[in-house]
C-alpha cells in the first residue's frame, strides 16, 4: 500500500481551513465539477484518490456522510472525530493515529488541514481494504468496497452496516455540495449493488419499544439509568455534532456515558431509539429525570443538516411523545439543550428552525404563560403573532392602553409604547426592540434575588435577560446556575457590580432598558 513519506509538504489552498456545505443531497446527474486549479476540495479528493487507489466518488461520499464536507475548522465532533473525513481518536477508534502512520502526517495537520485530513482518509480507507484482500480489479470496483466503508466507521455488526448503507445510498442518489468559494463538490449518481459479504444479514431490523416507527438498537447499559426518579414533563432538542450512524456507535461505548432516548438521521428522517422511554438517558444533566432526549444528527454550525424530512420526522415523534406523557406542546416543555438548566451546551444553536418546528409539532412557539420566548424578536405596527400579543399583555398590565390583546400591532398598541417608552426615558419610537423588551419585561417588583431564589420574579428576570442579553435564559422561576451567569454577564456589559445578586441597580437597569 502507497505510504507517503514524513514531512512531505504540499501546497494547500487557505480557504480549505473552514468548510461550509451550503447543498444538500441531489438526486440526478449534477454537472461536473469546475476546474480542479480553482478547486481546492475537489483537487484533494482527486489526489488522494489517485495516491491511494480509491474511488474518488467513494471518498467524497464517505466525507459528504461523516461531515457534509464541513471541517469544522479543526474542532472536535462529540466522539472526538476530525475534519473533512472524521479521522477520530478515542478509546475504540484510532483512525486519527492511523491516518498518521500511513500518511507521516501530524496527527495536528490531519485535524486541522482539510487536503492532508482527505488524503488520511484515503489511507485508512486503504487499509481496510488490504485487510480485507482486496485486489487490484476489486478496488476498481465500487461495490467491493462497501466492507471497508463498513469497517471506517470504526464499528461493527449492523450500526457499521447502516454506516455503509447510507454512504451508498449517496452514491446511489448523487450528491451536490458547495463549499466555501462557491465551489462544488458533486457525485454522480450511479446504479449500485454493494457487496456485503456477511454484513447483509447485519441491518437493522429490530423495531422500537415505544416508537413504532423508529427502529431499536441499545445503547450501552453504563450510559444511562434503569428507571426514573421523577415524572417526564418535557421533551429535550440535541444535535449530534456528528453523523448518525456515529453517534448511535459513540452511545454504544461504554466510555462516553452519554446517550438519548432516540436519533434521527437527516437525510430521510430515519429514527433509532437507543433508551426506554421508561429509562434515564444522560443527556441533558439536571433535566435527566424528568426529560426524553431526541438527537438530531449534523452540527450546529451548519444549517444544511438541518432538513424538511429531518424536522418532520421528529416533530412527528414530539407530538407522538407529548401526547403519550402528558407534556404540553409549547417551548415552556419543548426545550433545547442549552435551555436545559444547568447546562453548559448550545444546541441545537440558531440554525435550528423552532417557530417551523413548532408548528409542526402542532403546539405553541411561546411558552406556556405567554411571555416566555427563546428569544424576542422586534415589534413594530403591521407585525402579528404570540410576541406581539405578549407586548400588549405586558402594556395593559402595567396600565398603557395597548387594546385587544389579539397579537395584532396596530395604532393603538404603537400609541401605548410610544408612551412606555417615553415614561422609561426610551427613545419613543413606536417599535418594541431589545431595550423596550428588556425594560417591559422586568417591569414590577424588585425584591432582591440571588442564586436558591425562586418564583415569578425570577421569571421575570429571566425573560428580561434572555432579551437584554440575546440570548435564551431558560425560564423556570429557578435561579440556578445557569441565571447566575446571565446575571453576571448582564452586570459586566452594563458595568455594574458583578456579584450575582440582582439588588436595586441591576432591577434599575433592567427596568430602564439597559
Amino acid at each position: 500500500m502507497p505510504r507517503r513519506p514524513a514531512g512531505h509538504t504540499r501546497g494547500r489552498a487557505a480557504v480549505l481551513a473552514s468548510l461550509t456545505v451550503t447543498a444538500l443531497v441531489a438526486t440526478g446527474h449534477p454537472a461536473g465539477a469546475a476546474p480542479a486549479d480553482t478547486d481546492p476540495m475537489n483537487r484533494a479528493f482527486e489526489q488522494a484518490a489517485e495516491e491511494y487507489g480509491v474511488p474518488r466518488d467513494l471518498l467524497a461520499a464517505v466525507g459528504y456522510g461523516e461531515t457534509h464536507l464541513n471541517g469544522h475548522s479543526g474542532r472536535p465532533s462529540q466522539d472526538n472525530g476530525y475534519g473533512v473525513m472524521h479521522l477520530v481518536s478515542n478509546p475504540v477508534n484510532h483512525s486519527l493515529e492511523q491516518a498518521a502512520a500511513l500518511t507521516g502526517e501530524s496527527t495536528a495537520e490531519l485535524r486541522k488541514d482539510t487536503e492532508a485530513n482527505i488524503l488520511g482518509g484515503a489511507a485508512v480507507l486503504r487499509s481496510h481494504a488490504d485487510a480485507l484482500g482486496l485486489d487490484t480489479a476489486e478496488r476498481a470496483d465500487i461495490d467491493a468496497w462497501y466492507p471497508a466503508v463498513a469497517r471506517y466507521s470504526g464499528t461493527d455488526g449492523a450500526v457499521a452496516a447502516l454506516y455503509a448503507d447510507t454512504v451508498y445510498t449517496f452514491l446511489a442518489q448523487g450528491l451536490r455540495a458547495a463549499v466555501a468559494g462557491g465551489e462544488l463538490v458533486t457525485v454522480t449518481s450511479r446504479p449500485v449493488s454493494p457487496e456485503k459479504g456477511p454484513l447483509a444479514k447485519a441491518d437493522v431490523t429490530a423495531k422500537s419499544p415505544d416508537y413504532p416507527a423508529a427502529l431499536w438498537v441499545a445503547a450501552n447499559s453504563a450510559n444511562f439509568a434503569a428507571g426514573r426518579t421523577a415524572t417526564v414533563d418535557k421533551v429535550v432538542i440535541h444535535v449530534t455534532q456528528g453523523s448518525y450512524a456515529g453517534t448511535i456507535s459513540w452511545f454504544q461505548n461504554a466510555t462516553s456515558k452519554v446517550s438519548s432516548h432516540y436519533v434521527v438521521r437527516s437525510s430521510d428522517g430515519q429514527i433509532t431509539q437507543m433508551v426506554r422511554d421508561s429509562d434515564t438517558a444522560y443527556h441533558a444533566k439536571s433535566a435527566n429525570a424528568s426529560s426524553l432526549g431526541i438527537e438530531h444528527e449534523g452540527f450546529v454550525d451548519d444549517p444544511s443538516w438541518f432538513t424538511d424530512t429531518m424536522y418532520r420526522s421528529s416533530a412527528a415523534l414530539t407530538t407522538y411523545l407529548c401526547d403519550r406523557y402528558g407534556i404540553p406542546k409549547d417551548r415552556s416543555h419543548i426545550i433545547g439543550h442549552s435551555e436545559a438548566p444547568g447546562n453548559d451546551h448550545t444546541d441545537p444553536g440558531a440554525n435550528w428552525n423552532w417557530t417551523y418546528y413548532m408548528q409542526l409539532v402542532g403546539g405553541s412557539a411561546g411558552g406556556a404563560d405567554g411571555l416566555s420566548f427563546p428569544s424576542y424578536t422586534t415589534q413594530k405596527t403591521g407585525s402579528t403573532g404570540t410576541q406581539v400579543k405578549a407586548v400588549q399583555t405586558l402594556l395593559n398590565k402595567q396600565g398603557y392602553d395597548a387594546g385587544t390583546e389579539d397579537g395584532v400591532f396596530g395604532a393603538k398598541t404603537e400609541s401605548a409604547v410610544r408612551l412606555f417608552q417615553t415614561a422609561r426615558g426610551l427613545d419613543p419610537d413606536g417599535a418594541v426592540g431589545p431595550k423596550t423588551w428588556t425594560a417591559l419585561l422586568s417591569a414590577g417588583t424588585t425584591p432582591t434575588l440571588v442564586t436558591g431564589a425562586s418564583g415569578e420574579a425570577v421569571k421575570r428576570l429571566q425573560r428580561a435577560l434572555t432579551a437584554a442579553l440575546g440570548r435564551t435564559v431558560a425560564v423556570d422561576g429557578a435561579f440556578g446556575t445557569n441565571t447566575d451567569k446571565a446575571v453576571r454577564d448582564y452586570q459586566s456589559a452594563r458595568k455594574l457590580s458583578v456579584d450575582g445578586s440582582v439588588g436595586p441597580d441591576t432591577w434599575k437597569a433592567l427596568q430602564s432598558g439597559r
